[in-house]
């Protein structure tokens, strides 16, 4: 028998995403994660509230020089994230059908559409400014200028249902977070963490700076209500809290976020019901962002 014949696959290990660099958890601790039919797939990193504490210091860390990046040039890097999920299309293909349990064209197109989406916010990037800033009207010798400023750190739970959540539902809410300068905390969906992880590799390899981005994957009870409590985090993105842990959780992290101020943007009541198909509109683009008023005396 040949030694093609026998040789054993190499089965892949998965890491958290945290500070451009791929630890395992703090606890040490792995769980397993199924298709839709219960078949197994990988082990996958059981984050833990260590985990969360540690990536919302990356994402502080990394603040100043993403926010303070040019906007063309965030659009560039987004791009590069797009030009990376396009060489590796088919390997998300394949771990989207097993974690949706859609067939293979179904998944092809979800991934079409999540690198497509990359594209799309990329080119928002030098444009959002035109939409939540501008000069204003005032009663005097004054020029009054608004303009947008990212918010800062935002912690995400990210979609845990419905068609197309492990991946383009994941897109649809890091993109714009990121595309207007925030940094992000992800807790992935739990039961499809597999193309959340897998993503942190395309953002590893692409041009984005490490701790922009970091991916906690493991039981969002565990890694949200840190997201949701924490100081330094200052803003949140409930989307999957409902369908990770039902309306009382969500109630309950955004009862947390207000200890701190924090802006959040709430889930649908239905997660089921979400269609991550749907053009995006520019709402998530504009969550997260602070308005900045400037005076200046006009000459004469």
């Amino acid at each position: 028998m040949s030694d093609v014949a026998t040789r054993l696959d190499v089965l892949k290990t998965y890491k958290l995403y945290v500070g451009g660099k791929f630890p395992r958890s703090e606890s040490g601790r792995v769980y397993e994660v199924t298709d839709a039919k219960g078949g197994w797939l990988a082990n996958a990193p059981l984050g833990t509230r260590k985990d969360a504490r540690d990536a919302v210091l990356a994402a502080r860390a990394a603040v100043k020089g993403w926010a303070g990046t040019t906007a063309y040039n965030r659009g560039q890097v987004l791009y590069r994230v797009a030009e990376m999920l396009q060489g590796r299309r088919e390997q998300f293909a394949a771990e989207v059908s097993a974690a949706e349990g859609i067939g293979p064209k179904k998944a092809a197109a979800l991934v079409d559409a999540a690198i497509d989406r990359w594209i799309w916010y990329a080119g928002w990037t030098d444009k959002v400014a035109q939409i939540a800033g501008g000069a204003n009207p005032v009663a005097g010798p004054f020029f009054n200028l608004s303009a947008p400023e990212p918010t800062g750190v935002v912690g995400i739970v990210a979609p845990q249902a419905g068609y197309g959540h492990s991946l383009l539902g994941l897109v649809s809410v890091i993109a714009p977070a990121i595309a207007t300068g925030n940094t992000v905390v992800v807790a992935a969906a739990a039961d499809a963490p597999l193309p959340a992880l897998s993503l942190g590799e395309v953002l590893a390899t692409s041009d984005v700076p490490g701790g922009v981005v970091n991916i906690i994957s493991g039981k969002t009870a565990d890694v949200a209500p840190t997201l949701a409590s924490h100081q330094d985090v200052n803003a949140l993105d409930l989307t999957g809290a409902i369908a990770a842990d039902g309306p009382g959780a969500a109630q309950a992290l955004e009862a947390a976020a207000a200890d701190t101020l924090k802006r959040v943007v709430r889930p649908e009541l239905d997660p089921f019901a979400q269609d991550w198909t749907n053009a995006p509109g520019t709402d998530r683009l504009l969550s997260f962002l602070e308005t900045k008023t400037v005076w200046h005396p006009m000459g004469i």
